[in-house]
């Protein structure tokens, strides 16, 4: 079986296309497929309500090209997903009603719960018997779960992302907020270990060498994060390589993981590399596959 899934986010639309292999009672997903385009939806949605006539153009024909990717690859099931920046544009209906129109593509506008609820999907499989809080950093919004003994016991979302931040769409209010519920739920379910999604964190880990599987420390992102403020734009994007859209918003991100760690004195995260769309694929899954127990590999 082949699953696809297309996450509209804030900063950037993502296709994956994995297969899902029997191991005897385990279903290993393969990616086989993975495009990220930066749409930066965002900008326009948090600066003017709006999402743009020459965006929505790109982002049509940006669709279609996604559209024959899964035909070519003769994908069974596939799922379309928005966050934020959709949640919150004015025009949002219209965009939906085109697309459909044009393409016969549907798209599910998320909230925050719900995508958290996604996300947990994969990021179980990572866990072992520490208690977690889980950092989702997208574009728009922050995502916040903890665990105890694998099992979600608290979770929250905040209108607050690596865009938003980057623009000065937030406020004190909303900051406090997010700390007055982390300092809480850590001294609650005594924290130990953070877990960090999204492809900010995902960058930064690599840029700090480490090696899959292993914790990140705080003081190493400290370090990678002093290493990038200390570049111009320019210099971020020649000598570290950096996609233009990941150069401008990789500090704003690192700022909320990093916040997010000393609000609930800890030290290391685990970085797994997966996401939303990695949740959406097991959704899909679990959809046509009623009652099955699924431990998932990511390849």
């Amino acid at each position: 079986m082949k699953l696809a899934a297309i996450d509209i986010g804030s900063n950037a639309v993502r296709c994956q296309i994995s297969s899902a292999l029997t191991q005897e009672t385990n279903v290993i997903f393969k990616r086989i497929e993975y495009i990220r385009y930066a749409i930066r939806f965002g900008e326009d949605v948090f600066n003017t309500g709006y999402i743009s006539d020459h965006k929505i153009q790109k982002f049509v024909k940006l669709l279609h090209a996604l559209q024959l990717l899964i035909d070519v690859h003769d994908v069974n099931h596939f799922m379309i997903c928005a966050t934020s920046a959709m949640r919150n544009s004015k025009n949002a209906p219209e965009i939906l009603q085109l697309v459909e129109e044009r393409l016969g593509m549907k798209i599910d506008v998320i909230d925050g719960v719900s995508e958290a609820e996604l996300i947990n999907k994969v990021i179980v499989n990572f866990l072992d018997e520490r208690n977690y809080l889980h950092i989702d950093v997208g574009g728009g919004s922050t995502e916040f779960n903890i665990y105890v003994n694998r099992e979600k016991v608290a979770s929250r979302s905040f209108e607050q992302g690596s865009i938003r931040h980057m623009h000065g769409n937030d406020s004190l209010e909303l900051w406090n907020s997010m700390r007055t519920w982390i300092e809480e739920n850590a001294r609650k379910y005594h924290l130990s270990r953070a877990i960090g999604t999204g492809g900010n964190i995902n960058k930064i880990y690599d840029m700090a060498g480490k090696t899959p599987g292993k914790p990140i420390f705080r003081k190493q992102i400290e370090e990678v994060v002093q290493m990038v403020s200390a570049m111009t734009m320019e210099e971020r994007i020649t000598k570290l390589l950096l996609n233009p859209d990941r150069a401008d918003v990789i500090l704003p991100a690192a700022e909320i993981y990093l916040s997010a760690m000393k609000w609930a004195h800890l030290e290391s995260m685990m970085v797994p590399n997966v996401g939303l769309k990695d949740g959406m694929i097991h959704a899909l899954y679990e959809q046509f596959n009623p009652g099955r127990f699924v431990i998932s590999g990511i390849n």
